[in-house]
This record gives structure tokens, C-alpha cells and sequence, in this order.
């Protein structure tokens, strides 16, 4: 696959810290003002725009979009950022936990998204594709990149574990503890050995970011077919490509994502757990939280309780033999009794349902479940089952990962225009 370096804008060594922000979208609206006024160097400033206007301002009006513009240049006119005019590639790595993952930071192919080279797994929904591609637009540039992972290449592993002998350009521990490090590599000779090794990687999956990747080619496309009735189209363009992050696969680290619904439909503690177990799982209490520690065990939290539930040999069996997508355990609580048993048909739809992912603990799903609900706890999906869920050219329910630690958005931008 394509894997090409690029012109990067990134903040000044000074500001890197300060810059680095979580994703725009784990981040409410209400959260996502309160960590801008606490953090107003934070670059959630730009990818959250609205958090420079009163809260009931419309946050998709056009006039959002231009303050993060206007805030990009404000950041480039106080030099805290600065355009590096060298064709580079970078080198990121997160460490949490004691655990460490490197991803090469580069810029990837439209046309190989497009051909199915970069697989997905899940769904979009087009009012979010449509907010980060007025964000492209406005700013003129890619800011969130695409977390990609791809099946381990030794060769290449190497390649890149030499090019973290130099020093790093950033180096700081972040609110959440997580240490970032980063490295750039702009030797011609390193950076050509990077894309030929590239060159040799079938495909590539994401793992995390389907709306900005889904975003970026909206806007690709868009600026295309502009360039084609110009008459300026030369395929060359920077809009052609979009930012990523590629990590192998070896080294990701997936938590569950669990669900809790409001209500129990009716039903009683007692009666939900006869439900389950016609459903097919043995129900058994539990003294403590059930974190699951393997395929086809959950934990099911109600009216004050934990107990555990497994799925018997015969279903886990009967949805392996059915394919990759019913294999799944958040496939297995979705069909079984997230569906049949508690009504929740649509679960990207109903509002009666919410996802946790697996960092923020059970004691969030006791609060959130209350009384009245049920809260659901999973064995995490694993890098081979969104593999084999992609090159099958399925599609994962939603919320079916957890990928932690997140990448930072704010030190690696992306000029299309």
C-alpha cells in the first residue's frame, strides 16, 4: 500500500504538551467547553469550535467553522505552530501502563480506501461525515488523523525501532498519564526505505476514526471534481491523501465496550435473568463486578446486583458456524437479549441505550444502570475479529471496540489546500 511523508504543520517543542488533545468526538458538548476554559491552549479549541461561543449557539453554523480557521492562523501567526516544509514521516509512540505502541505517522491514499486496500468495519452516520468535512473545509486542512493498523512486517518493525535512536522532537506525559514520544525521520534514505517496506503491506484496517476518514473522502471527492471542471486536476494534489497513523497489529491494546440500558423493559431482576437463560446463557450471581476474561462470558449488573452470564457451547458454536459478524460477543448480547429480550432493535438509534468503554470502570456502569436499569459488561473484541470481520467486507455493530490509549489530535496536521 501507499504510504507516502508529507509537509507537516505541528506545534513548536515548547507547546507540543499543551497542544495535545483527545479525539473531538469522546467529548460532549458541555465536557468539551469545560476542558477548553481549563485548557485554552488545548487544539480541542479548533476541533471543537464551539466552544468559543455562548452554549446555545448552533454549532454547525458557518460562522463555528470560520473561528476554527481563524484560531489555526492565530496559532501559526504566534509561531506556537509552524508549517515544517520537509517531506517527513513521523514517529509516534504512546506508552500507558507500562505497555508501549509506535505508529508511523504518514499520509495514506484516497484511491486505496476507495478500492477497499484500507478496510472498515463499521458504518457512518452522514450528519457527523458532514460536520468534520465542513471542519476540512474551513481549516483547509486534515487535523484528526486515522488511526490504520496492519498485520505485523518484522522487516519494517525493525526499520522503524532503528529510527527511534535519534531524540525525540516531543516528549511529555499527558493529564490522563499517557507519555508521548515523537520522532521525525527525513533522511532520504530512511524515508524511502519506509515506503518501499510500505509498498510491501497488502492492506490496512481501521481500528479508529471511520467518520474522519469517511469525512476526508467526502472532501477529496468534493475538491476532485472542482479540480476536474477547472481543469487543474493532476491526481497530485495533497487532497488526494489523508493523515494516519499506522500501528502494527501486535501492538494495539482493545478494551471492551459495554453497554447499559435505561430500563429492564418491564421486568423484574429476577425476571430479566430467567429471560437470559432462556436465551441460552447459564446465569449465575456474582459477588464482585464480572470483567469478563473470555469469549462468551459477560457480566449483566442490575437492581443492586452483578451476575455472571455464559453463553452455552451449542450458541457459541451455531454463531461462529453463521460468520464473522455473529461470532462476535457484542453480536451474541445483541441478538440474545439486547434485541429479543430488552426491545433495543436499533442500537444505534435508540436512545434507551449507551455505550462505556471499558477505561471509565464498572462503578460508571453501577451509576449509569441505577435502580431501574441493566448494565452489561463484555470480553474485549480482539484485532483478529475486526480483521476477519473486514476482509470478509462485514460490518461490526456499532461500538463493537475500544482502542486505548487514543491518539492525540493538535501535533500533526495535514494541508490539503
Amino acid at each position: 500500500m501507499k504510504v507516502l511523508p508529507f509537509p507537516c504543520i505541528r506545534p513548536i517543542p515548547e507547546r507540543a504538551a499543551e497542544a495535545a488533545a483527545l479525539p473531538y468526538d469522546v467529548f460532549d458538548r458541555a465536557e468539551a467547553a469545560s476542558y477548553v476554559a481549563a485548557h485554552p491552549g488545548s487544539f480541542l479549541a479548533i476541533d471543537r469550535p464551539e466552544t468559543q461561543f455562548p452554549p446555545d449557539q448552533d454549532m454547525y453554523a458557518p460562522e463555528v467553522y470560520e473561528r476554527a480557521a481563524e484560531l489555526l492562523r492565530e496559532r501559526l501567526d504566534d509561531h506556537s505552530y509552524f508549517p515544517d516544509p520537509a517531506m517527513s514521516y513521523y514517529l509516534y509512540e504512546l506508552t500507558q501502563g507500562g505497555r508501549s505502541q509506535t505508529g508511523l505517522v504518514g499520509v495514506c491514499s484516497v484511491d486505496e480506501y476507495d478500492d477497499g486496500t484500507i478496510k472498515k468495519h463499521e458504518n457512518t452516520r452522514p450528519e457527523k461525515e458532514l460536520d468534520r468535512a465542513a471542519h476540512i473545509r474551513a481549516l483547509g486542512c486534515q487535523t484528526g488523523p486515522i488511526f490504520l493498523t496492519y498485520r505485523d512486517e518484522p522487516v519494517l518493525s525493525f526499520i522503524l525501532s532503528t529510527a527511534k535512536g535519534a531524540t525525540p522532537l516531543y516528549d511529555f506525559t499527558d493529564d490522563e498519564g499517557v507519555r508521548q514520544r515523537v520522532w521525525e525521520v527525513r533522511r532520504p534514505e530512511s524515508v524511502e526505505a519506509i515506503r518501499e517496506m510500505f509498498g510491501r503491506v497488502p492492506c490496512a484496517y481501521i481500528a479508529d476514526g471511520h467518520h474522519r476518514t469517511a469525512s476526508a473522502m467526502r472532501v477529496a471527492h468534493e475538491m476532485r471534481a472542482e479540480a476536474k471542471a477547472a481543469g487543474t486536476y493532476t491526481g497530485k494534489e495533497p487532497f488526494n491523501y489523508f493523515l494516519a497513523v499506522l500501528f502494527p497489529a501486535s501492538e494495539l491494546t482493545v478494551l471492551p465496550y459495554n453497554r447499559v440500558v435505561r430500563d429492564r423493559a418491564g421486568l423484574s431482576a429476577r425476571e430479566l435473568c430467567d429471560a437470559i437463560a432462556d436465551a441460552g446463557f447459564a446465569v449465575e450471581p456474582a459477588s464482585a463486578p464480572v470483567e469478563p476474561e473470555a469469549p462468551g462470558v459477560m457480566g449483566l449488573y442490575t437492581d443492586g446486583s452483578w451476575w455472571r452470564l455464559t453463553a452455552h457451547d451449542d450458541i457459541r458454536t451455531a454463531a461462529r458456524e453463521a460468520g464473522p459478524v455473529e461470532a462476535l460477543d457484542v453480536s451474541l448480547l445483541q441478538e440474545r437479549i439486547l434485541g429479543p429480550v430488552l426491545g433495543i432493535d436499533d442500537p444505534r438509534e435508540d436512545p434507551r441505550i449507551a455505550f462505556v468503554g471499558g477505561i471509565r470502570g464498572t462503578a460508571e456502569l453501577e451509576g449509569r444502570a441505577g435502580s431501574e436499569g441493566a448494565a452489561f459488561t463484555l470480553f474485549a473484541t480482539t484485532v483478529d475479529e475486526l480483521m476477519a470481520v473486514a476482509d470478509a467486507g462485514l460490518l461490526m455493530p456499532p461500538k463493537s471496540t475500544w482502542f486505548e490509549p487514543k491518539l492525540r489530535s493538535g501535533l500533526f496536521i495535514h494541508r490539503i489546500a
